[in-house]
């Protein structure tokens, strides 16, 4: 621990001025005299400590000390630090911001950031990624109750090999003990998480592959065609950004949507219902049908009012 600290110590003074002693103290979460005496190592080591006294004096290190920053262009500095911060964010990972420090080390001074990603808004059971996380890396079997694509709710044993963002969700892969086979699980469907104390050990055959589509299953891809109305049309640009799109004089809009089975797609049902009166289906000819029938049991729900 002593030895992390001290390169962590390393990072954080070449990332600014001056550091009183208190302030790295509770920092590092240790008491002064131990700063003092890594202030002591650290000089012994050879690194160019300074120190200066008064109400604004601390620890710093010595100028032209610094790290050569033609190792990386500062806009791939800039981009890496940015996704660190957003992941680091999420996952609660310290040993992220220290890898944040050591880079911005490298930045110019006073850069303005050009990008941000904000992962914490997605909505998920809290801490999940993080246990998730401790179970890839530490390699503990993960427990959770799951609700698959047909509704069923069942509870699964996995042990989990990597985390997966995709289509505006977080997935997890892994081996499932419950179906003896590798799984793709979606962490919205996910309750009840529990990171156990069970080890494992890896699987010494590959992994399939984790595509969402296959190369068997992009023969049944069918273009689904709508038609969208003028005070509809920035909600289906959101929920259909890479569609194909025609503009009409009339304001309303057709998009052309390649969609895996869209007839047992029950995702695209909810999303096309929920836009009302200002979608309309063209085509397949029989997905009008299952809106049709959706829309009806719907109704029969709310007979009486």
């Amino acid at each position: 621990m002593k030895l992390e600290r001290l390169i962590s110590m390393i990072y954080k003074l070449l990332n600014h001025e001056i550091l009183s002693a208190s302030v790295l103290a509770e920092e590092f979460k240790v008491s002064q005299r131990t700063i003092y005496r890594d202030m002591d190592v650290l000089c012994a080591a050879g690194f160019p400590i300074i120190s200066q006294q008064g109400s604004k004096g601390g620890y710093g290190i010595m100028d032209g000390y610094k790290m050569d920053k033609s190792l990386l262009r500062s806009y791939d500095v800039a981009s890496l630090i940015t996704v660190l911060r957003s992941f680091s964010t999420v996952f609660k990972d310290e040993r992220v911001q220290g890898t944040i420090e050591r880079l911005q080390t490298i930045t110019p001074e006073h850069q303005t950031p050009s990008l941000s990603v904000d992962f914490e808004t997605l909505r998920m059971e809290p801490d999940a990624l993080r246990h998730l996380r401790m179970g890839i890396t530490q390699r503990k079997i993960v427990r959770f109750e799951y609700i698959n694509v047909n509704n069923e709710r069942t509870t699964r044993d996995i042990e989990p090999m990597w985390l997966h963002f995709k289509y505006s969700n977080w997935y997890v892969y892994g081996f499932c003990r419950t179906r003896r086979d590798y799984r793709e699980f979606r962490l919205s469907r996910m309750m009840n998480l529990l990171l156990t104390e069970e080890d494992f050990q890896p699987h010494h055959r590959e992994p399939k592959e984790t595509a969402f589509i296959g190369k068997e299953g992009s023969e049944q891809l069918k273009d689904v065609v709508i038609r969208v109305g003028p005070k509809a049309l920035a909600e289906a640009m959101d929920q259909f950004h890479q569609a194909d799109k025609q503009f009409h004089d009339d304001g309303s809009m057709t998009m052309r949507i390649p969609v895996y089975k869209p007839l047992e797609a029950r995702w695209l049902w909810g999303m096309l219902l929920s836009f009302g009166s200002g979608v309309e289906v063209l085509e397949p000819f029989a997905l009008r049908g299952v809106l049709k029938e959706q829309l009806q049991n719907t109704l029969q729900l709310y007979e009486e009012v």
